[in-house]
């Protein structure tokens, strides 16, 4: 399984709606995707349910199938663990599932964040704090084993917070997506130093765990696997002038960051879809589902396009 986290510190650049397209080109691929809701405004889930579904989930998880925090309930009580976690089929998708998210994971931030130094101590103490820091990792661990995962892509907010701390630790690569704005590139810039500290920090913690326990913790690579520059509008087949330039930057800002200059860095431009995305949304679906127009079909060979680039571009890294 290769777990992707598609982040950015910089909201309102199209994340979600990324995710979401990316995961079902994936499994038009052939590919056994998982997608796990990891930002407590749960938008990724809205995609897939509506709110009477949502409802049903979130008010009775153990018939309905658990979301990401009722997972982590038992384990946070102190009462058991998340080993029996399974995630939703998507609905006429035989490769493809979903980790519900829950606005109630907002309740998790303080205590992965009190357990982050525990996991330096030694001891119970020590022991506890590191599966509750590994549980996004192990939950996914254990929906790949059920369902041979190809590919976790992992949505998460636009922060620094303790959940994506824990979210990236469990991630092989991230995926930046970037709006045609200068917050993008100024979020893109602060996200190097950031992932680099988590890191360093991740692997002060894993030297420092039991060696029973040691192998079975994620490696917390989360290296860079790309950028995207999402929702901008064009004029005559080429963006418009208002976004060329924050668009010709990305490249740049995203070597200087992370000191690899690769044209293979830029995964896809993908424009603002605007009413198509709305619809796609209200019927929850993607837009190349929607219909088959000529508008449809450039979309669906659009994500054709960066799924087959998301797969060669792993290869591509894990080969060198």
């Amino acid at each position: 399984m290769k777990t992707v986290v598609f982040f950015n510190n910089k909201g309102g650049v199209g994340k979600t709606s990324l995710l979401y397209h990316c995961a079902y080109a994936l499994a038009d691929a052939g590919k056994n995707v998982i997608v796990a809701d990891l930002d407590p405004q749960a938008n990724l889930t809205s995609f897939f349910l509506d709110d009477e579904g949502i409802d049903r989930v979130w008010s009775n998880p153990s018939v309905e199938g658990p979301t990401v925090y009722s997972a982590l309930e038992p384990l946070l009580r102190g009462t058991g663990d998340i080993d029996a976690f399974r995630a939703r089929k998507v609905e006429g998708e035989s490769k493809l599932r979903l980790i519900c998210g829950d606005m109630r994971l907002a309740e998790v931030e303080d205590e992965l964040s009190a357990q982050w130094p525990n996991c330096l101590q030694q001891g119970l103490i020590q022991e506890r704090a590191i599966r509750v820091t590994t549980a996004f990792h192990r939950m996914l661990t254990e929906v790949s084993r059920q369902h041979a995962v190809d590919y976790a892509l992992l949505d998460v907010g636009p922060n620094f917070g303790a959940i994506n701390r824990c979210a990236l630790i469990a991630a092989d690569y991230v995926l930046i997506p970037l709006g045609a704005d200068l917050f993008s590139i100024r979020g893109l810039r602060n996200l190097g130093p950031k992932l680099s500290s988590w890191r360093t920090q991740w692997e002060q913690r894993k030297a420092a765990a039991p060696d029973a326990i040691r192998a079975a913790l994620p490696a917390g690579a989360m290296l860079p696997l790309g950028f995207t520059v999402n929702m901008f509008n064009v004029s005559g087949g080429q963006p418009a002038a208002a976004f060329k330039n924050w668009i010709d930057q990305a490249p740049d800002a995203f070597a200087e960051t992370f000191q690899r200059r690769d044209a293979g860095d830029h995964l896809g431009s993908i424009k603002n879809f605007n009413s198509q995305m709305a619809v796609a949304q209200k019927e929850r679906r993607p837009i190349f589902r929607v219909n088959k127009t000529k508008d449809a079909r450039d979309v669906a060979e659009l994500f054709e396009g960066l799924a087959a680039r998301i797969i060669a571009r792993i290869e591509h890294l894990e080969a060198n």
